[in-house]
């Protein structure tokens, strides 16, 4: 992936580069007190990339196609991990999740509605923040991480790359580990973007609602966004099969529809 030159952000507490690419920060305090809460962003660069999958990805469902060309016309930074259960409680001061234990857990069981609330207050503690949810197409670029495989990790996946419901592999895969709950974050392997957990682990939400795809290119698509309008999930979760997990498979729900394996990640895009 192409590296650009960057500045630290002004609403940034860090930056950096590694073998992923750059990396920016932000340092979240809580406002009752207690430790603070560190979160990283990657940097993707704009692009284009095929989005959805082709006719002949096994399990394929027919809204993943056609196939498309996509341009992404400006850059964004995106947490490296879902939001955690410690992000949460330090902006909200109160944990919903019903897969507690350890903070580094991705929150769960909040609704499009409730993630909203979330970002209004953790923006309006730091001037130019401006974060949002991803559209559909930014989360499935970042997911893909250059890849044109049905996962960022080939053709297939197994439960020490991927928190899914093992008993359901991908294919004639051999089946495996079921753990029935959520990792902590960060505790499986990253794509090749140092993004961690983009398949698996809690369903995530995006900006934007469910559009039909056609065969034309697009630049920067966003679906449906007015109010009480479905919104998509991506990414599967800890009780899906394995084909659920694909970089292109979609799912939509509710704003207002809150389950115990749904989670988000949040982006910030570059003016």
């Amino acid at each position: 992936m192409r590296v650009e030159r960057i500045t630290r952000p002004a609403w940034a507490d860090a930056l950096g580069r590694d073998r992923f690419g750059l990396w920016t920060e932000i340092v979240v305090e809580p406002e009752g007190g207690g430790d603070s809460v560190t979160q990283r962003l990657r940097w993707i660069p704009p692009c284009r990339f095929l989005m959805g999958s082709p006719e002949d990805e096994p399990l394929r469902n027919d809204n993943e196609g056609p196939q498309h060309a996509v341009t992404l016309s400006r850059g964004y930074w995106l947490f490296d991990t879902a939001c955690t259960q410690a992000l949460w409680q330090a902006v909200m001061g109160e944990n919903p999740s019903r897969l507690t234990g350890d903070d580094r857990r991705p929150v769960d069981s909040v609704s499009w509605n409730d993630v909203q609330g979330f970002l209004t207050r953790l923006n309006a503690g730091r001037p130019g923040l401006e974060l949002s949810l991803p559209t559909e197409a930014q989360w499935e670029h970042a997911c893909r991480a250059g890849t044109t495989t049905p996962f960022s990790f080939g053709v297939a996946i197994t439960p020490e790359q991927v928190n899914y419901n093992g008993h359901y592999p991908y294919t004639d895969d051999a089946k495996g580990l079921f753990r029935k709950e959520t990792v902590p974050v960060a505790s499986l392997p990253p794509n090749a973007w140092g993004l961690y957990e983009m398949h698996g682990n809690v369903w995530e939400w995006c900006a934007d609602g469910q559009r039909d795809y056609s065969a034309e290119a697009e630049t920067d698509p966003r679906g449906p966004e007015s109010v009480g309008a479905k919104r998509v999930l991506r990414g599967g979760s800890w009780k899906d099969r394995a084909r659920i997990a694909r970089a292109a498979c979609r799912y939509w729900n509710l704003p207002v529809d809150r389950f115990g394996n749904f989670g988000f990640r949040c982006v910030r895009v570059q003016a």
